[in-house]
């Protein structure tokens, strides 16, 4: 990757406050310095607003946590965003997505699924290529979510897209695992 566009911030440029923010996601996420953190933490106050909304998507969303990694892990896949795939591959693993499941998530919508898991990925897929779900994919959504949670699902993959869009284009740097991981 190239030369990040807005290098990650430290405690004169993100200030005390998104400072500690960023030092406890970066704990959490088992890295010394979680890129992402530093360097959307640069923008102050709007950082803060956005932590708050993200959070909102995961990991307390409407669909369990599952679910959601699965989305999260197909978005980035079909965005190519390593960044993502790196801290979701591990964050999916918590939730119970193996190796295996992992590699058909990254098949996509036909690599054997239920019902259910088809239409979250085929959503997925359709909102990422076509910025749309059709009325095919809306009614297999439905089936299996309330409205409430078919929004949800609709701003997580606009969530983590966008995301993919930022981690891009501010050429934000793969993080280090603390256990030499990526």
């Amino acid at each position: 990757m190239s030369t990040p566009r807005v290098s990650p911030g430290h405690l004169r440029e993100l200030g005390p406050i998104n400072w500690v923010i960023v030092r406890a996601m970066s704990l959490a996420t088992g890295t010394d310095n979680a890129h992402i953190f530093a360097t959307l933490g640069r923008s102050k106050g709007l950082f803060r607003g956005w932590l708050h909304y993200s959070s909102r998507m995961m990991p307390f969303g409407e669909l369990s946590r599952r679910e959601t990694e699965m989305v999260i892990i197909r978005v980035a896949h079909l965005r190519g965003c390593d960044y993502e795939l790196d801290h979701h591959r591990r964050l999916g693993a918590k939730a119970g997505i193996d190796g295996a499941m992992f590699g058909r998530i990254l098949e996509g919508p036909d690599a054997g699924w239920g019902d259910r898991e088809a239409a979250l990925l085929r959503a997925t897929d359709e909102l990422v290529t076509d910025r749309d779900i059709s009325d095919d994919t809306w009614s297999a959504l439905r089936r299996h979510l309330t409205e409430r949670k078919a929004i949800a699902l609709v701003l997580l993959v606009g969530q983590y897209d966008m995301l993919a869009t930022t981690i891009g284009t501010l050429r934000i740097e793969r993080d280090e695992f603390s256990d030499g991981a990526r």
